[in-house]
This record gives structure tokens, sequence and C-alpha cells, in this order.
């Protein structure tokens, strides 16, 4: 996957620099909303329900500072992710027991055709699993910065 597939499930609007959010259901429910006002997703509340519904399974806190929450709803008709970040941190059950401060929140429609919701979700861990890159998320303050980061750590 080249940077700039992957950076196309990304956009400017569903970009957050700085999460409001104190816990994990905020920053659910933050993210969802954003996401939410994308044409693409028809249903918000069931979208929000299916992500808090494979959050109860495991959680998606991956360790390092990073949560990837992510699944597949009828809410949505393409795959798209939200980047979010909180500076202060927040308690996501991570494995490593530490607060996350970065996150990708992944949605994809059941039928996946174009095969691509599980690439997209290893190439996230892959990329935000190098440290060097965590501290470049990190301080990023727009989408801009933000891809310039995703085009220097995956290349062409």
């Amino acid at each position: 996957m080249t940077a700039e597939q992957f950076l196309s499930y990304f956009s400017p609007e569903r970009f957050i620099k700085d999460l409001r959010a104190r816990s994990k259901d905020g920053v659910l429910s933050e993210m969802s909303k954003v996401l939410a006002e994308d044409d693409d997703v028809r249903d918000p509340g069931l979208l929000l329900e299916m992500i808090r519904r494979r959050e109860s399974l495991g959680s998606t806190g991956l360790g390092d500072g990073i949560a990837v929450p992510h699944g597949r709803s009828t809410a949505a008709t393409q795959t798209k992710v939200v980047f979010a970040r909180s500076k202060r941190g927040i308690d996501f059950a991570a494995m490593d027991g530490k607060p996350c401060r970065i996150f990708f929140l992944i949605v994809a429609p059941y039928e996946d055709n174009r095969h691509e919701y599980l690439p997209l979700l290893g190439k996230i861990v892959e990329t935000a699993s190098r440290e060097d890159i965590r501290k470049k998320f990190m301080d990023v303050g727009s989408h801009e910065e933000f891809q310039e980061v995703v085009r220097g750590a995956i290349g062409e």
C-alpha cells in the first residue's frame, strides 16, 4: 500500500487535533460524531453502537499510546478513518496499561469487495508501531502535517 492509497481513507474533516474526551467511551463518541458527518455514513447511532459493541469484546488499545477502534457496519458505505490525538492521554484499557494518545477509528462496510479493511488496519498498526512516527503524530498540528508524516513513514 502506497502512502497515497493509505491517505485516501483520511480527510481534513476527519482529523481531530485535540480530543476533548477524557474517557474511553467519550473518545468513541467524539470520533464517531466526526465520522457521522460524512455523507457515506447512513446511521450515526448504529455506527456508535457497533464501535461500542466491538470494544466490549476486547480493548483496541494496542499499547505504546496507540488505540485503533475498528469494525464493520451497515451504517458505512465506504471504508473511512478518523485520526485523533489526546495530549493528556486517555485510559483505553491498553495491553500495556498505559494511556493512549493516538487514535485511529476505522469503519468499513460489511461488504468489502475491494478487500481493503484488513490491509488498512495492518498498515495503521505497522506505521504507528514505530516510535519515531508516534512522536511525529503527537506533534502534527494539521491534516497536512499528518499527511507529510505518513508520506515520510510509508514512502511511495
